[in-house]
């Protein structure tokens, strides 16, 4: 008797044979599918030492130095505008970037000057300068990059 219920308290604790490896098994975890970085602009045109950029922190300011305020949008204290964007093996632009994200000023012809100065700050500084190891990393994957700029009176992000 006493075996009899020594066998029936291990049937009930133990896992059933097939379902044993569900007790350990966890997917691998997963990288994100898209990278993001803000930048205060304009920023400081002496980025790097001129080697092609080996990680994403030597990328983003890589990418983010070609960006020039637009004559016409000083008279406004904060635009922010978010563009995202994928790149080739090489560094290249995976077609047009997009803008994901503005905060504007009001009226239209700012609202173009702010993404104009975005778009065209992705498209001078490409093909960007990078390794083949961080080429492999990053080809196809999304890279938005979040423009702050405060204006004439700014003190930051």
């Amino acid at each position: 008797m006493r075996r009899l219920a020594v066998l029936a308290v291990m049937a009930v604790a133990l896992p059933a044979p097939g379902f044993a490896h569900e007790r350990w098994y966890e997917p691998p975890l997963s990288l994100p599918q898209g990278l993001r970085h803000t930048v205060q602009v304009p920023v400081d045109r002496k980025t790097g030492s001129g080697k092609p950029a080996d990680t994403i922190r030597d990328l983003f300011p890589l990418l983010t130095a070609c960006w020039r305020a637009p004559e016409g949008l000083e008279k406004f204290e904060r635009t922010e505008i978010t563009v995202r964007f994928s790149l080739r093996r090489d560094g290249s632009v995976i077609g047009t970037p997009q803008i994901t994200f503005s905060k504007a000023p009001a009226d239209d012809r700012g609202k173009a000057l702010l993404t104009d100065a975005a778009v065209s700050a992705i498209r001078h500084c490409t093909p960007v300068r990078i390794t083949p190891a961080l080429g492999g990393a990053i080809a196809g994957r999304p890279l938005s990059i979040r423009f702050i700029y405060e204006g004439p009176k700014g003190k930051g992000v």
